[in-house]
């Protein structure tokens, strides 16, 4: 007979499955299947409730019930194997195995790294957290892309707008692409499982004034919708002198 001990509850219509409480669970007792948060087993979590403050709904909630035992060796075998399988998340890499696919994350210079650097040195460091940065080769699970507040750019904004990393690359995470040579079906199954799957926080997208471009926030909009989100989105336009045209909030 099982005991009765306090354990989660998930209320599924108050579920939108952002993610938040995937995050805060260290046991890694919960996951998100079929766009909702689910207790993958009842012997990973603990019953402390350290995901109940993160939910922005309240679907989750603390019961008492009879489940198996809290077991923490197979709460560090979970742990293990979602490590392992978070380091053999691969991207879809070209044929000739090009190690410029290799998933990689690092720090931007801090103010005080750029603070003490020689006056003759001084220089606008890039604010790139992560690599690859082309949307074909992210894929919508890669860690960087978590709770991320997201940066969708046309590849060409960068080269006319002069303070691109400091104005629109800072904090975020950053996918560039062209929405006019590239497959935007691709894009659109892409983004849709992106935003199915990551629990992205916001959306800015950066595109050029040209007609070709004007697609990219469309795109966007119908994965969000495809993906049953709502996040929010700001849509902003470049000119080709390298100013910005528009700068607008986005209704999926």
């Amino acid at each position: 007979m099982k005991p009765t001990r306090k354990i989660i509850e998930i209320d599924e219509e108050l579920c939108t499955g952002c993610g938040e409480c995937i995050v805060q669970c260290a046991e890694g007792a919960l996951e998100i299947v079929g766009d909702k948060a689910r207790l993958v087993s009842d012997k990973y979590c603990d019953g402390l409730g350290a995901c109940l403050g993160e939910c922005p709904t309240g679907a989750l909630k603390i019961i008492e019930r009879e489940a198996d035992e809290f077991d923490e060796e197979a709460v560090e075998e979970r742990l293990h194997d979602l490590k392992e399988q978070e380091a053999a998340v691969q991207v879809e890499t070209l044929p000739c195995g090009c190690p410029s696919t290799r998933m990689q994350t690092f720090q931007p210079v801090s103010p005080c790294q750029a603070a003490n650097e020689p006056a003759v040195n001084v220089t606008q460091h890039s604010e790139l957290t992560h690599w690859p940065v082309q949307i074909r080769l992210v894929p919508p699970n890669a860690p960087f892309l978590r709770n991320a507040h997201v940066l969708i750019a046309a590849d060409c904004t960068p080269f006319a707008y002069a303070n691109f990393h400091r104005d629109f690359i800072q904090g975020k995470v950053v996918l560039v692409g062209c929405p006019k040579l590239d497959d935007k079906e691709l894009y659109l199954e892409k983004f849709t499982e992106m935003f199915r799957v990551a629990g992205i926080k916001s959306i800015t997208t950066v595109d050029m004034e040209v007609p070709c471009c004007q697609s990219l926030p469309v795109i966007v909009r119908m994965a969000m919708e495809k993906a049953g989100k709502t996040i929010p989105m700001e849509n902003v336009i470049i000119s080709v002198q390298g100013e910005i045209l528009k700068r607008a909030k986005q209704v999926a």
